[in-house]
């Protein structure tokens, strides 16, 4: 015969456990958002230092490949400790310095600052709007994780296919296709973290800061080329 006090403790196991799970998962969000804050920040800095010591244009290149190279082979391994959150820290600075060289080509045009401005006002809205949608919604986003790899790999063909065809319309249509792509993984990894899926904030906010400093730069493209410029 069954002891009915063991049931009883197992039946109270399963809330315990799902309460530290909620807690877990609310613990993953918090750290997120908070070294994404952090990372935003110091790209900033790092982008007004770029523009204040004027660096060129190619510096945008070779920062972004940079980046990309210890996001790839670096920061997985590193974000299993605290040595990770330095990592991402370089990762974000190299970024924000690079794109300084970027912002100080748009400050020299005429309308610049207002590009500038609008581009980030633009960004700002559809990160909020789209975490707060993915934050509130009952709805799981992890199926666009195919359709956004798919979607990635169409777009990188046809920005390299630009570099050879240098046409406006295709450039506009790639930085739209972007936008696209990168507010579905806003949705993606932020339903992941929800979800206890992700459980390492580092790598979380690694694929939010990315997705976020997409759309700024895409935003700045089509602007740009609405622009006449």
């Amino acid at each position: 015969m069954a002891n009915p006090n063991s049931f009883l403790s197992k039946q109270q196991e399963v809330p315990a456990a799902r309460a530290g799970s909620v807690l877990e998962t609310n613990k993953v969000l918090k750290n997120t958002y908070l070294l994404l804050a952090a990372t935003l920040g110091f790209s900033a800095f790092t982008a007004m230092l770029s523009m204040a010591l004027a660096m060129p244009s190619w510096v945008y290149l070779v920062s972004v490949i940079g980046a990309m190279l210890l996001g790839m082979f670096v920061l997985p391994r590193a974000a299993q400790s605290a040595s990770g959150v330095g990592v991402i820290f370089l990762i974000t600075g190299m970024l924000g310095f690079g794109l300084g060289s970027i912002l100080s080509m748009y400050m020299a045009l005429p309308n610049g600052p207002s590009i500038i401005a609008t581009a980030f006002g633009g960004t700002a809205v559809i990160f909020l709007g789209l975490s707060g949608y993915a934050l509130t919604s009952k709805r799981d986003f992890s199926f666009l994780g195919g359709f956004l790899f798919a979607g990635m790999m169409v777009a990188v063909v046809a920005m390299i296919a630009n570099i050879f065809l240098n046409m406006p319309a295709l450039a506009l249509a790639v930085s739209a296709a972007i936008i696209l792509l990168m507010s579905g993984f806003i949705l993606f990894d932020t339903s992941r973290i929800k979800s206890g899926a992700e459980t390492n904030y580092i790598m979380a906010t690694y694929g939010i800061y990315l997705a976020i400093f997409n759309i700024f730069i895409s935003l700045l493209q089509i602007l740009g080329i609405m622009g006449d410029d």
